[in-house]
């Protein structure tokens, strides 16, 4: 997949059954994976050992799954359960009908740095698999795994003046909060019959569009 190096190759299908079965999960999570998912191939193993990378300080390993839909759509909880269960940063190849969706969650470190948590998942367009915006790049499995997080993510994940991942992923989640605050206030003056309290919305909604220049 992806044209990744032989060597990364495992190839290996993945009963779906392993992420419901003998686990604690909803009803509406074992639906979820019965209804919305036909089959599930473990692709590639991207580590030190598969690849002349040295060990990230936070990836050890990246694996890649191709999950085979049965629908456009696959609700995000059924990713969350696999990240939960898979102890490894993954980057998960959706295909339904020949064309494909490149999905990965930002992950980070719980206490203790025994297991990882996701954050947020990011995703490309539906597109042909020669067209995924997904390339190996980087000598460290921490670089590797950044740049497959800011290629999905596109212009919302782009790279500032050295700014870490992390970063990125804050600035992203504050302009949302604006974002969200800007089109509670449009509401509220579309609404507003008062001028003076009017004028004071628009004098704030001003302040929070200076905020993002």
């Amino acid at each position: 997949m992806l044209n990744f190096p032989k060597s990364t190759e495992f190839n290996k299908r993945i009963p779906k059954q392993k992420f419901y079965e003998n686990i604690a999960v909803t009803p509406a999570m074992k639906k979820a994976f019965v209804e919305q998912i036909k089959i599930i191939y473990w692709r590639n193993k991207i580590a030190a050992t598969t690849l002349n990378l040295a060990a990230g300080g936070q990836v050890t390993e990246i694996e890649v799954f191709e999950m085979r839909l049965s629908a456009p759509e696959l609700d995000e909880s059924v990713l969350r359960q696999i990240d939960r269960e898979i102890p490894y940063h993954i980057l998960f190849l959706l295909e339904y009908e020949g064309r494909y969706q490149a999905v990965i969650g930002y992950k980070e470190a719980t206490a203790g740095k025994t297991a990882f948590k996701v954050d947020r998942y990011y995703s490309t367009d539906w597109l042909d698999e020669d067209d995924l915006p997904v390339h190996l790049e980087g000598l460290t499995l921490d670089a590797v795994y950044e740049n497959f997080v800011r290629q999905i993510a596109g212009e919302a994940l782009a790279e500032e003046n050295g700014t870490t991942l992390k970063e990125s992923v804050e600035q992203q989640k504050q302009r949302e909060q604006i974002e969200k605050q800007i089109a509670t206030l449009e509401a509220k003056i579309r609404k507003e019959k008062q001028p003076k309290k009017k004028f004071e919305f628009v004098q704030k909604l001003n302040e929070l569009k200076d905020s993002m220049l």
